[in-house]
């Protein structure tokens, strides 16, 4: 198991504040990975491709007091029950199900894991990062992302979640509409020299800080450099 320093929210070390998702599908990289910046990051994102190469064995792995299981949940509600319950017991920091599941499922799965596990923080997923007005429409969503994120979250709340995963840009109109205790999860942050790739709605680890988030989600910028340490050392210069 790697051993993290804390697994408690963001310390005043803005380093503390970083999930580096680990969206490798071997268990090799991604232990190697969790080794080298353990002491450099406040925790660990495993996706969907990592859980369903390994399944919950690499959650124990890297440690499950320091991971972020972002699995996105979806599904009628005694399904998501049966699943948050599950997750729950295995004693992740913090997991997610996806906002449009609608409020009974998230008020079901919710219920379910803290059933079995009260300091487990679940989190809505509202509008993903690769979405833009566009595509919203296409999925017959006749809004801007930053409404459609606002109102998902707003739901998330009174479903009895703990936060959102937002964009950096939405930050600022679900702190206003949630609260100072609401967890803000971001994605779709990209240093300054870092590209963009699929990201549609991005903004600077700094800057998405400065404006409110709890925790920032940081893959590629990392994970992809030729020294994944000096990158996360740098993700604030």
């Amino acid at each position: 198991m790697v051993s993290m320093n804390s697994s408690a929210p963001p310390s005043p070390s803005p380093h503390q504040s970083v999930f580096v998702a680990l969206d490798v599908p071997q268990r090799e990289s991604a232990l190697q990975l969790a080794k080298v910046l353990e002491t450099h990051v406040g925790g660990f994102k495993i996706g969907l491709e990592l859980f369903c190469s390994l399944g919950p064995s690499i959650v124990e792995e890297i440690g499950a007091q320091n991971t972020f299981l972002d699995l996105k949940l979806h599904d009628i509600p005694n399904t998501v029950a049966g699943s948050s319950r599950a997750l729950a017991r295995l004693g992740v920091q913090i997991f997610n199900m996806h906002c449009l599941g609608g409020g009974d499922m998230m008020r079901a799965g919710s219920d379910a894991a803290r059933a079995e596990n009260t300091d487990v923080k679940i989190i809505g997923v509202t509008i993903l990062t690769s979405h833009d007005a566009a595509s919203l429409y296409q999925l017959g969503l006749h809004e801007e992302p930053r409404d459609a994120v606002r109102r998902l979250a707003l739901l998330a709340r009174k479903s009895g979640l703990d936060g959102v995963v937002c964009s950096p840009q939405e930050i600022e109109a679900v702190r206003a509409e949630c609260g100072d205790d609401f967890l803000i999860v971001t994605p779709g942050i990209r240093p300054a020299s870092s590209a963009m790739g699929d990201q549609k709605r991005v903004m600077t680890p700094r800057e998405a800080l400065d404006k409110g988030a709890s925790w920032l989600v940081i893959g590629r910028p990392i994970t992809a450099a030729s020294d994944p340490v000096a990158a996360a050392k740098a993700v604030f210069d």
